[in-house]
């Protein structure tokens, strides 16, 4: 049997998967993410130390590897977060941590590239939004506050490229990947000199972008030494997260939407030639390079699962299991079920779930969240099923603004993510939206989609389409019902016509 490897590098776990080229899960081990905040009087920064990252992974592949003859390990890529970076002298040892995106040192280099870049030239460019934690403005950090490690930098890895060098030695990000930065190009899929001059960055710190699915490299002596590969396996160029977790989904044809669920849900779709319009720039979304080759990929962002986790802490069941040993899991499962008990519309309530800002299709991060239509007949029930229908009015919300400003227009919905498990929401997302929902029996997406470019780019798999046929595999599909998705119409637009 042959193997491809996974590597996840995220901002909770360093996680590596092994797959069959099956697409199913031979093993999987996984060391805690730390988050460091080193500088006492800035104890708000925060930072990633390399040391971490790749003894992290390094111990996570090496426990992975050792289950099974490593020679059978066609090749292995990395996914996980965008924008952090390490900047590396031309002997290869870094200079400076990777600064987290949890660090909030950069805000005033945004506003520098807001009033000299603008949003909306920047979206027109590269298909950003301008956030705090983008890589130039990193850059432009370190230029203005430790202007001499920067002279001493050589190139300015992405976490992703990083983890790469240490494999193999070589230095190359890919297009998904160099998306994230707001200095690439979407049109001509290149370093923007217009954007690099105006900005002093300069080029030569930059690796060179290139396809994900790339044959890079293979592991030399030293990382197989650490990790326990062999001496020779390909090394393949991954990419951004969320992109990757396209390719087993089918989320790479156009007409395919993808739902990553988790404590933020992300809406992700393909398209075959990037729209850079100012309509899409106000919808809050991120137009990037696939990791699918001569594609797009659309994104929309906007809390979810938090706001349940929320719903549960605050208004969920007093002391539950204190007295009879039930555990969280059971604690779900009845809220779940007084949710289920609850009538379509939660007996008048609507919930506006914007507690942390809204950010998709309406970019307003100063939004609040609210109850209304509270009543004295609304219980427990109505609350929560209220939390899980106004998430699915946000959700279409989404899909509808990917078809009127991105010609995006899906007849299947694919979601993946730890809350699938509850089928309430599940089916209560396909009643509202009336479209199919479908969850996968698939573990791990993201680390299968690096797989996956590992087996492209070591020949394992022809293609996307080729991949795909071979480790997709049906779950749980929930049909809309027609009473139901009649109903939600007039509650969204109820909905609509409350919190415009």
């Amino acid at each position: 049997m042959s193997y491809l490897l996974g590597i996840d590098v995220g901002s909770t776990n360093l996680k590596a998967v092994l797959f069959g080229t099956d697409g199913r899960v031979v093993a999987r081990h996984d060391v805690a993410t730390v988050c460091d905040h080193p500088d006492p009087a800035h104890p708000e920064w925060a930072v990633w130390q390399p040391e971490q990252i790749w003894s992290g992974i390094a111990n996570s592949v090496r426990a992975v590897a050792s289950t099974v003859d490593a020679g059978k390990i066609l090749g292995v890529a990395v996914t996980g977060m965008g924008m952090d970076g390490v900047p590396i002298d031309k002997t290869g040892k870094w200079l400076y941590p990777f600064v987290s995106w949890h660090c909030p040192r950069t805000a005033p280099q945004q506003t520098w590239w807001l009033e000299h870049i603008g949003a909306d030239e920047q979206f027109a460019r590269g298909g950003n939004q301008i956030w705090t934690f983008n890589t130039a403005l990193r850059l432009r950090w370190m230029r203005e506050n430790e202007p001499a490690i920067l002279e001493q930098t050589h190139k300015w890895l992405l976490i992703e490229d990083f983890v790469n060098f240490m494999l193999c030695g070589e230095l190359a990000t890919d297009y998904s990947m160099a998306s994230t930065t707001l200095l690439f190009d979407q049109r001509t899929r290149t370093w923007n000199d217009d954007f690099l001059q105006r900005s002093g960055i300069d080029r030569s710190v930059l690796c060179d972008p290139l396809p994900a699915g790339t044959l890079l490299g293979r592991v030399h002596q030293a990382a197989a030494a650490t990790t326990g590969l062999k001496v020779g396996t390909p090394v393949v160029l991954g990419g951004h997260d969320y992109c990757c977790g396209c390719l087993p989904t089918g989320a790479f044809e156009p007409g395919v939407l993808l739902d990553v669920l988790g404590t933020w849900e992300m809406v992700v779709s393909a398209l075959d030639q990037p729209v850079l319009t100012p309509e899409v720039q106000r919808m809050g979304v991120l137009v990037d390079s696939h990791v699918a080759r001569d594609r797009y990929a659309v994104m929309g962002a906007t809390v979810a699962a938090d706001m349940l986790e929320w719903s549960k802490r605050e208004i969920g069941l007093p002391a539950a299991g204190s007295n009879n040993g039930d555990d969280n899991d059971s604690e779900w499962a009845r809220l779940v079920e007084l949710a289920s008990q609850a009538p379509i519309g939660s007996h008048g309530v609507f919930f506006r779930p914007h507690m942390s800002g809204s950010f998709c299709p309406v970019l307003d991060p100063s939004a609040t969240g609210a109850f209304t239509g509270l009543r004295n007949i609304a219980n427990r029930g109505d609350l929560f099923r209220a939390v899980i229908e106004g998430l699915n009015y946000q959700f279409l919300d989404i899909i509808r603004a990917f078809g009127h400003g991105l010609g995006v227009h899906s007849d299947k919905i694919v979601v993946i993510g730890g809350p699938t498990k509850n089928r309430l929401w599940m089916q209560n997302k396909a009643d509202v939206t009336g479209i199919v929902v479908e969850v996968p029996d698939m573990e791990e997406a993201v680390p299968l989609g690096a797989a996956i470019l590992a087996g492209i780019g070591t020949g394992a798999y022809r293609d996307e389409a080729d991949a795909f046929s071979q480790v997709y595999r049906p779950g749980t599909s929930y049909v809309p019902d027609p009473q139901a998705h009649a109903l939600y119409q007039e509650l969204h637009a109820r909905y609509g016509a409350i919190f415009k």
